[in-house]
């Protein structure tokens, strides 16, 4: 039988992980901000296995290394939240790598613009599409006419439509003219078309819609169009949102 220590010194680990130099890490291990498995870690020759132990930086959740392929897309209009369309019409495929099979996650009209998340990662993109999560996904949208407070206070408390009542989690008024509104809606539902039948119920059809954010996940300064990869943090915290 072997004496050998098994796993990684923690140290090794952070620092492979990007999170410092192997130095700056020992630092950050003596300061007592780093935990494993909910417990404070502040000697230096703690072996962990970063598969399956669970490592926070200042409360942030360290992800397992990566064996998937995790992206950002800023959809466009007029892009269909398929890899292949009978039709012809540009799909999701033209944001994949050659020869990877990609999920996406949080599907879009293809009139609607934004995030959308791809990846390989099967477990992941299940856990993130399921209601049980309630995984809270941000949108803007330009309605049409001066929407007035009176209606910004029923959209806040919920809107009956044919298959059932739905109720954003928050409504921020970002600008008001006459003839359009924008306004920034976040709710967990996963019903189709929900926003665009949300706002025509209250008489305020959508001229253009975009979704900003899938939980944690900001579009930020990404183009129409253009895909990065996720971060470390964003990666994390969808681990931790999700109970993986």
């Amino acid at each position: 039988m072997s004496d050998e220590p098994t796993g990684i010194r923690l140290q090794k680990v952070l620092a492979q992980a990007g999170v410092a130099s192997r130095r700056a890490a020992e630092e950050l291990i003596a300061a007592g901000r780093i935990e494993v498995n909910g417990h404070v870690v502040t000697e230096q020759g703690r072996r962990v296995d970063p598969e399956r132990d669970t490592i926070r930086v200042d409360g942030s959740r360290l992800p397992p290394p990566r064996r998937h392929l995790y992206l950002v897309v800023n959809k466009p209009r007029g892009v269909v939240s398929t890899m292949d369309d009978p039709e012809g019409r540009p799909t999701l495929e033209q944001y994949v790598p050659p020869k990877q099979r990609l999920f996406h996650v949080g599907r879009l009209d293809t009139d609607t613009s934004g995030l959308i998340l791809l990846t390989n990662d099967g477990e992941l993109a299940n856990r993130l599409a399921h209601p049980k999560w309630e995984v809270a996904k941000t949108y803007l949208a330009e309605v049409v006419g001066a929407v007035d407070n009176r209606t910004l206070k029923r959209l806040e408390k919920g809107v009956m439509l044919d298959d059932g009542p739905v109720r954003p989690d928050k409504v921020r008024l970002v600008s008001r003219g006459f003839e359009r509104t924008l306004l920034e809606v976040t709710l967990h539902e996963g019903r189709s078309r929900v926003v665009r039948r949300m706002f025509d119920a209250l008489g305020h059809p959508v001229h253009e819609l975009s979704r900003i954010s899938i939980g944690p996940v900001r579009l930020g300064q990404l183009m129409i169009g253009e895909t990065r990869d996720l971060t470390r943090d964003e990666l994390g915290a969808l681990i931790d949102l999700v109970g993986l």
